[in-house]
């Protein structure tokens, strides 16, 4: 009896949401998770070998070969290729662009696994006999490259380009007099990434977090909250744990929410840890993803730390997983593939049966009703170690204090008085901007968006109207184009804030941090140098100020516009704002110094401020809960957005309506559909954009039920003429 023939079925990094059979590359052997080049129409691209089998729906002779095996081995082993694989279909997205998204793009193209080169320059023995001082008086530019190379040995592009923006075409002309030489070698990895002895000693634990540590697993699946109030110590539970993993041979992978938190927790882990950490973000370089991805796939990381996407790296000797800040809404992607990090972590961690530590001193309300519900083990840290307590909270009622320029006297004395006692504050707009609008008062014209229902936003150092949800800008205007009267700048944003407080503290340095400021790479790392360093008194800024920073140095917090998130739509915008309020009065009070807080607001009355504020974010979350029990929202329901969107809007309606019409036939009694309706912000970038509800009990019901849906919405004849997502599980409804 003959063999049966092999097939392999391909993940291709295409928006199909299908795997493609192949027949595989004569004479090799195919193995599942190793890369493959195939012709796919005109075009040969790569692909990865998501299964091996023994046959296909289409007849064999009508496959075509895979043109190379790119692999000898798999480059994504089997419970990494088993997650993504379940991911696709949890998440309801194409196979190809799920595994692509688990690759550096070096490899997705089919590059070798092999770690990235860098040209270096060096000097030549002539290079070296050269009078640069004599060399400066007339070829000033040469001479500076020429030292920087004789005091380095060698140099790369990044540390040349720092010399002069034209240092290719100066190192031209000193190559052709022999003085430089440059050549390929291995990207050094950076020195995280380097074994080191360790320079930091422990410090000693409290009763509480020596309790927690006692209480995660060595091994096996455990899924664990530790709820600790900020500035507990919870990263320092994290390196006791990692410390553990490293002693028997494991790694351990850590996920925080932001960019902004790597450099302070990579500088506290190399001084704990003593390096063998390999990093992951999208602030990287190709070569730098492809390199720390190569030290985590061969087991030379021990610790890799990384955002979000950081959840589809390797792991050969998995040991634990921990995920900071978990309660934060960027560890959800927003496009593309809608998949929840946190989640996935939970998912991996019991596949590769390891525990699984999720912190936060406001955690989800999900994570709450897991942890209340015994799903979960409950470990909480309760006090701050030391000295340090918990910051005083003190209300400003608006009412009763006129503002200047967004500040009240009461917390302009108390910026004074801290100041002047020779600590930090912090003040807290999450508003970027000089504006949110420009007015006329005359006819009650305002700037608006060409391409969005929304506002343009007035950004003054450059002279610009931004709409913060486009990206669209335009010169910024001062008359009126209907009456001609003069604009007015109305509301507050981060840049007019930072006037006010300059002219109010002119004797104090601030820094402002918002994405204005961090636009380049290495900027925010520079800022954050100077909170530390002292060279900066006031801290203003975004939510990027509230993520896990620790800054011993804060005793004052100003959080000048509480009041954004009240009267939210949406039923998650009371968490939000909660969780909010407390992570950046956090901030305040880590160190030694007493700390306190002031809460401007218009509203001191209202249940979620006077619930939070007097009886704590618990009794806030178990009555928040109550009512999303009554009322039949996550964690007691479960949810799939159907969003779309189109320039023109009868025909974005008419595809929705057809869908509402599938989603019902296709339903049963487990499942609801509401709508379609228009999102708040009904144009966006000059599409209408609108939306379908996928309501049930269940989670198994509403699995059931999405393949199918999205196979027969995919079906309609306005399908190819709309763009629309499944979104599982969305954070945002609106």
């Amino acid at each position: 009896m003959s063999p049966s023939p092999t097939v392999i079925r391909v993940a291709i990094n295409t928006p199909v949401n299908k795997l493609f059979d192949y027949l595989p590359v004569a004479g090799k052997t195919p193995v599942a998770g190793s890369r493959v080049r195939v012709p796919f129409g005109r075009r040969h691209l790569v692909g990865v070998i998501a299964e091996v089998c023994d046959h296909s729906e289409l007849p064999l002779n009508k496959l075509k070969r895979a043109i190379e095996l790119i692999d000898a081995e798999p480059i994504l082993d089997g419970p990494l290729l088993e997650m993504l694989n379940w991911a696709s279909g949890y998440y309801q997205h194409p196979p190809g662009e799920v595994i692509a998204a688990a690759l550096p793009v070096a490899m997705r193209q089919g590059d070798a696994a092999a770690k990235a080169s860098v040209q270096v320059w060096s000097l030549t023995p002539a290079g070296r006999d050269v009078d640069t001082g004599a060399l400066a008086r007339k070829a000033a530019v040469q001479s500076a490259l020429l030292a920087i190379l004789a005091n380095t040995g060698q140099a790369t592009a990044e540390q040349l380009r720092a010399i002069s923006p034209g240092w290719r075409k100066t190192l031209a002309t000193l190559g052709e007099r022999g003085w430089v030489v440059c050549e390929e070698v291995e990207q050094p990895l950076p020195d995280t990434a380097v074994a080191t002895p360790p320079s930091d000693r422990a410090p000693k634990l409290t009763a509480a977090q020596q309790a927690a540590i006692n209480g995660v697993r060595v091994k096996g699946f455990s899924a664990c909250l530790l709820e600790g109030v900020t500035g507990s110590g919870k990263t320092e539970v994290y390196l006791h744990l990692i410390e553990q993993q490293i002693a028997a041979g494991r790694q351990s992978l850590v996920l925080v929410p932001e960019i902004g938190l790597t450099p302070q927790l990579l500088d506290r882990f190399e001084r704990r840890l003593g390096g063998g950490i390999a990093v992951l973000h999208s602030n990287l370089s190709d070569a730098q993803r492809l390199n720390n991805w190569l030290s985590a796939w061969n087991g030379e990381a021990r610790v890799i730390i990384g955002t979000r996407s950081a959840i589809f790296a390797p792991l050969p000797d998995p040991g634990l997983i921990i995920v900071d800040e978990e309660h934060d809404g960027s560890f959800k992607q927003q496009d593309g593939f809608r998949y929840s990090a946190r989640d996935l972590a939970v998912w991996r961690a019991r596949q590769l049966n390891v525990p699984v530590v999720l912190g936060s001193a406001t955690p989800a309300f999900e994570t709450l009703h897991n942890a209340w519900g015994g799903r979960y083990q409950h470990l909480r840290l309760p006090e701050r170690p030391g000295s340090a307590q918990q910051p005083d909270i003190n209300i400003v009622d608006l009412r009763k204090y006129p503002l200047t320029e967004g500040l009240s006297q009461p917390l302009l004395a108390a910026l004074q008085r801290h100041l002047d006692a020779g600590d930090q504050a912090l003040i807290y707009l999450n508003r970027r901007g000089f504006a949110p609008t420009l007015l006329c008062p005359n006819c009650g014209t305002t700037e608006e968006c060409r391409r969005c229902d929304a506002r343009m936003v007035l950004h003054q150092k450059r002279n610009r109207l931004i709409c913060h949800h486009c990206g669209s800008e335009r010169p910024a205007v001062s008359v009126c184009d209907t009456c001609h009267s003069e604009l007015v700048p109305v509301g507050l944003g981060t840049e007019r804030l930072e006037q006010t407080l300059q002219a109010a503290f002119p004797n104090y340095p601030l820094v402002r941090i918002d994405r204005d400021t961090t636009r380049k790479r290495g900027e925010l790392e520079k800022l954050f140098a100077q909170v530390r360093n002292r060279e900066a008194r006031i801290l203003l800024g975004t939510q990027m100020l509230t993520k896990g920073h620790d800054f011993p140095d804060v005793t004052c917090v100003g959080i000048v516009d509480s009041d954004q998130g009240l009267f939210g739509t949406d039923f998650r915008s009371g968490e939000r704002l909660a969780q909010s309020i407390l992570q950046v009065a956090g901030r305040a009070g880590r160190g030694d110094k007493p700390g306190e807080v002031w809460l401007q607001t218009w509203y001191p009355e209202h249940p979620l401020l006077t619930t939070l504020l007097n009886e704590g974010y618990p009794a806030f979350a178990k009555q928040a809960l109550n009512e999303r029990e009554q009322t039949a929202w996550p964690p007691f329901a479960h949810l799939a957005l159907l969003r779309s969107e189109c320039a023109k809007k009868e025909l974005l309606f008419r595809f929705l309506n057809h869908a509402r019409d599938v989603a019902i036939r296709l339903a049963g009694t487990e499942i609801s559909v509401m709508g379609p309706a228009s999102s708040p912000m009904e144009r966006r970038s000059g599409r209408y954009r609108a939306q379908l509800l996928i309501h049930t009990a269940h989670r198994g019901h509403l699995q059931r039920f999405l393949p199918g849906f999205r196979d027969a919405i995919a079906g309609l004849d306005d399908a190819r003429r709309v763009r629309w997502s499944l979104d599982v599980d969305p954070l945002e409804l609106f």
